[in-house]
């Protein structure tokens, strides 16, 4: 332990960009950053925080309370709204910003609007980024504007472009968690298939309590889990919003932070559930960003093989991925009409 403390000492900071860096998920996710519980206790950090021109004063407010944090790990903190200074020989990149869907905003609009954004910074990552920039893509559809993007970096690894569905396996974990009446950890296995959306399938059909113990046993109730808890989980973003006039941001923070200490420093030979590119495992059309159980070590993440399928999963993991497919067609129209992308 104490070579590993003192390789990571020696190493250089750890550039991270957040973009939507004046919004609430940012103000969450900096001090889990910062106090080394993403990358690692020892991991120095310098912060490339992004946002729009109009956010730049709270942003600076934001710098402010970050320096007043005293963070150990914390080396510097740059903060602007121009993708070429944010983007610079970052390391990891986490897209928080987005085009909030607005009322009565068709999702072709969304769609089109988020594509634009995030084919300019797309373009942007792959002309300046470190050359194994880790992305993970938060604000939706995070699924699609995480393709978008890696579509226009053609220069970094296709493997590098992610999703977040995380937060949405920590939901279906602790769901059964509370029905069951034990700890989070005791919960393995919950598995996130396909969208970050409202057709994402939770699916427990292998997943453990206590390490060993069926989850259909250990609840006793196949209505539950194939009916209410599914809908739970799909619906839980709703939910929040409905109750805090806010959508998710500790929460979503947290799972933020659980991804991105898994893929970097490693999953410990968890399951864990990532929307990556899909290799056409399970069936699934190739190129997707698609949510997998995966595990991950030291960057790298593999998608795990060989999970059962009933037909009951075949069914929600395919409305999923009809789902994606369309929206990458959509865009595909609105964005690369005329080109090969």
């Amino acid at each position: 332990p104490n070579r590993r403390v003192t390789m990571s000492l020696k190493q250089p900071p750890l550039r991270v960009c957040v973009t939507g860096a004046a919004g609430q998920i940012a103000y969450s996710l900096l001090p889990h950053i910062c106090l080394g519980r993403t990358f690692g206790p020892n991991r120095k950090i310098i912060l490339h925080l992004m946002d729009i021109e109009r956010a730049q004063t709270a942003l600076g407010g934001v710098k402010f309370e970050l320096q007043d944090c005293g963070f150990d790990l914390l080396v510097d903190v740059i903060t602007t709204s121009d993708p070429n200074v944010a983007f610079k020989d970052v390391d990891v990149c986490v897209f928080l910003g987005a085009f909030p869907r607005g009322p009565g905003m068709e999702r072709k609009d969304l769609l089109a609007k988020n594509a634009g954004i995030f084919k300019t910074q797309g373009k942007i990552l792959d002309s300046i980024a470190s050359r194994d920039v880790k992305v993970v893509v938060v604000g939706n559809p995070a699924n699609t504007n995480a393709w978008v993007t890696q579509q226009c970096a053609p220069s970094i690894p296709p493997q590098n472009f992610t999703a977040l569905t995380r937060l949405d396996a920590n939901r279906a974990q602790n769901q059964i968690a509370m029905r069951v009446g034990v700890q989070p950890s005791a919960v393995s296995n919950a598995t996130i298939w396909g969208n970050h959306s409202s057709t994402q399938y939770p699916d427990v059909s292998f997943a453990r309590v206590n390490g060993f113990k069926d989850v259909y046993e250990a609840v006793g109730d196949k209505t539950w889990l194939q009916g209410d808890y599914i809908k739970t989980v799909q619906q839980r973003g709703a939910a929040i919003i409905a109750a805090r006039k806010l959508s998710s941001a500790m929460s979503a923070a947290k799972a933020i932070s659980d991804h991105l200490h898994d893929w970097l420093v490693g999953s410990g030979g968890k399951i864990v559930s990532m929307a990556v590119p899909s290799d056409g495992s399970y069936g699934v059309e190739k190129g997707l960003i698609y949510s997998f159980p995966v595990v991950c070590e030291a960057g790298a993440y593999q998608i795990v093989q060989g999970v059962p399928l009933s037909d009951f999963s075949k069914k929600l993991m395919q409305a999923t991925e009809k789902e994606l497919s369309e929206e990458r067609a959509m865009t595909k129209q609105i964005l690369f009409s005329g080109s090969k992308l």
